[in-house]
């Protein structure tokens, strides 16, 4: 499945994405930093592919998306917990994440563990979307 993921990747790239660097804007982000590997828009919709690091203790902070986020874990364990505060995942290398489009979609990701957590992310918005839209902590005691 994770050579799949990589070769649907391979294979936006080969559309004519541009290198350029971010960081992660969710908020409150905490140690999360990103770079866009490469980026396209075609059809209405805007593909990036971007890599996301969260050092160990950090999160992406709670936010949701305009489009689908289709990601695989490259190194160390997303914790991701929806808006009613439960874990919905615990994902480790190798595996492939969804993210559904929508502010009725709210999550964060969380890194619990004690090395960096790498995601290889593919967004695929409509076009000229943000990466992510900011949201409000929906009431759960963790960051």
């Amino acid at each position: 499945m994770r050579n799949v993921f990589r070769v649907g990747l391979a294979g936006a790239a080969a559309l004519g994405f541009s290198l350029v660097s971010s960081t992660a804007g969710a908020t409150p982000s905490s140690g999360v930093t990103g770079t866009i590997i490469a980026q396209a828009t075609a059809g209405g919709k805007d593909y990036i592919l971007r890599k996301i690091t969260v050092q160990p203790g950090g999160s992406t902070g709670w936010h949701y998306h305009d489009g689908t986020l289709y990601a695989i874990v490259v190194q160390g364990t997303l914790t991701h917990s929806d808006s009613t505060c439960a874990t919905d995942g615990v994902y480790d290398p190798g595996s492939i994440i969804l993210e559904s489009s929508g502010a009725n979609h709210v999550h964060i990701g969380r890194n619990l563990g004690s090395k960096p957590l790498i995601l290889e992310v593919l967004y695929v918005d409509p076009a000229g979307s943000p990466l992510a839209e900011d949201a409000s902590n929906p009431g759960c005691d963790f960051q």
